[in-house]
């Protein structure tokens, strides 16, 4: 068979292709999103979407799944927290066709907003938990997960996290079985949730759970590699490449099927090593169950909960403790305090739309309840003009909270939400400010694309995820039919008339939405002339300002690197000295 190198995200989607799903839904979030855009690939046989959230994600696939065909359905972490609703439930009503849930974890928040193992939900809806360790296995847990799936009428949580979903490995190529839609057939008893039929379901999820955990002991997907017995290791995901590695000559228990968890073979394998180890990133999921049972272990009183694990961290606390190889644990030490690379810290691209906005913000001094998105980087310096961000779509109901709660607030307080957020979670806080009398002013900044991702596209933005032409959502007719009055459209290069609007608006006394409109430089047709710097310059710093990564300082001097400059001409509003002026004037760049 043929091979070839594929990220676990890539996998994920081969997995879909091969294994029959129909039906995929998502919503991009980071590390989850390539797995639809590969899904997207095999738009002859899987109909893929983005939706509005995670939500209606999962309630396609649930839909899908009760119609009759296989579906898979992606989110990044905190994806399923806005996903849960919806979860909690298809778990008492079971499956129809296989339903997958891929949930990509974020160990180490490189871009995330907090840091959750989601390997709890599957213990909190009572549902089979998969980890694959590499992309070949991502990509055959998808199968397995299908059929378990159908077997065990239940929803299956797959568990990736940043390092599967990103890193290469090789996988094999299969060609697709086939998997038949499967007929309708009409069961309210199982699939109305009312709860009369909910109770009865209710009893089915504990016979259910006994029969997962039966499996869990026999399935390949738990397997034994019995090495030296001195130590031995229970880890799954990511986390056992990093033993195997860190550790090559101690035994280990392979969990694929984590929960739930095969005990009978947990209980086995502890019997023949001498110290067992619980090595799994975040939180003490496995280990809390297994000292239940009775179990000695030693897990999170040795290793880190916070952040990734790596071979290093997993040398250095269980060599250095466990068998006093001081040489061993020396060297990795001296590894540890080597200095790291320096990093590039997060700003907002040259040009971005984003940064007339946050600006203007700041000089106004007002306090901006902020949200999810390219957007966020408005909080670092130079800009650092957004007070708080807290989860998709906060914005509007934190600015609405903040004014109810201090009458100090009114009037200098915003909320900013991006044009994707905004049909994500955001209409509702907007619903709800007209609804109860409020008078927050909210700035939607739509760059006509959900960015921070990767460019995908939304129900704004007038393509599907497949490249079909779709219908946009008209954002300011949207907030019209919500109660707003006061919508207006305003351009984020345009300093002084976006001041001047802003300041009218939160001296009104009702709700107002002003639409900040220009694309994002990724995606924006238009070509701009960039700027340079002439003799005029005093080197006073004020185009610096804005924060922008084309206008750097060496030396005495300032340069705009042509490059890198987009052409949106901030620099040249902001400057007194008229130093900054287009390459097409005299001296050219």
């Amino acid at each position: 068979m043929a091979k070839q190198l594929m990220s676990g995200n890539e996998a994920f989607a081969r997995g879909a292709y091969e294994y029959g799903v129909r039906v995929a839904a998502a919503y991009p979030g980071t590390p989850s999103t390539e797995i639809l855009e590969n899904i997207a690939k095999y738009k002859d046989t899987i109909y893929s979407q983005w939706s509005p959230n995670e939500k209606v994600s999962l309630e396609v696939g649930i839909g899908a799944s009760f119609g009759g065909s296989r579906a898979l359905v992606a989110m990044k972490h905190v994806g399923l927290n806005v996903a849960a609703d919806p979860l909690m439930t298809v778990t008492y009503s079971g499956v129809r066709a296989g339903l997958v849930i891929i949930s990509a974890d974020d160990p180490g928040m490189h871009s995330s907003q907090n840091e959750q193992d989601n390997r709890f939900f599957a213990k909190f809806a009572k549902i089979p938990l998969l980890e694959p360790s590499n992309s070949q296995e991502a990509k055959d847990m998808v199968g397995t997960a299908l059929e378990i799936s159908e077997q065990f009428d239940t929803p299956v949580l797959v568990r990736s996290t940043t390092r599967i979903s990103h890193s290469l490995s090789l996988v094999e190529l299969n060609e697709p079985i086939k998997a038949p839609i499967k007929p309708y057939e009409k069961d309210e008893k199982k699939y109305v949730m009312v709860p009369a039929y909910a109770r009865q379901r209710r009893v089915i999820i504990e016979d259910r759970l006994r029969k997962l955990e039966e499996y869990s002991e026999t399935t390949p997907l738990n397997r034994v590699e019995m090495n030296d017995t001195s130590i031995g290791v229970i880890t799954s995901g990511v986390s056992y490449q990093y033993a195997k590695e860190a550790l090559p000559n101690a035994s280990i228990l392979k969990l694929g099927f984590s929960y739930p968890l095969p005990k009978k073979k947990i209980e086995e394998f502890a019997k023949q090593v001498d110290v067992l180890y619980v090595i799994e990133e975040l939180d003490p999921f496995m280990e809390e169950q297994i000292r239940a049972m009775g179990i000695a272990v030693k897990g999170k009183d040795v290793l880190p909960n916070i952040g990734e694990l790596s071979v290093q961290i997993i040398r250095q606390k269980i060599l250095g403790e466990s068998i006093a190889n001081l040489e061993a644990a020396a060297t990795v030490a001296e590894k540890l305090s080597e200095q790291p690379t320096p990093g590039r810290p997060p700003v907002l691209c040259p040009g971005c739309p984003h940064r007339g906005v946050f600006f203007t913000l700041k000089k106004m001094k007002l306090v901006v309840s902020g949200d999810i998105g390219c957007y966020t980087l408005g909080s670092l310096p130079p800009l650092s003009a957004m007070d708080t961000t807290i989860c998709m779509g906060y914005s509007i109901g934190g600015a609405h909270g903040m004014e109810l709660a201090n009458p100090d607030l009114k009037g200098k307080t915003v909320a900013v939400i991006g044009d994707s957020t905004f049909l994500h979670t955001g209409v509702n806080g907007l619903m709800d400010i007209v609804y109860n009398g409020g008078q927050t002013t909210t700035l939607i900044l739509d760059n006509r694309i959900t960015a921070m991702t990767g460019q995908q596209e939304n129900p704004a933005s007038g393509k599907t995820l497949m490249g079909d032409a779709a219908t946009e959502v008209d954002i300011a007719l949207l907030c019209k039919s919500l109660g707003v009055k006061r919508v207006f459209k305003a351009k984020p290069f345009e300093l002084q008339e976006l001041q001047n609007l802003i300041k009218e608006e939160l001296a009104v006394n009702e709700p107002s939405v002003i639409i900040v409109e220009h694309p994002c430089i990724f995606v924006d047709d238009n070509k701009y002339e960039p700027v340079k710097i002439n003799e005029n310059c005093t080197t006073c710093t004020s185009c610096m300002r804005i924060g922008c990564p084309a206008i750097v300082k060496k030396g005495n001097k300032i340069e705009i690197n042509q490059n890198l400059c987009y052409g949106c001409d901030l620099c040249i509003q902001l400057c007194h000295f008229d130093a900054i002026v287009k390459c097409s004037d005299k001296g050219g760049c």
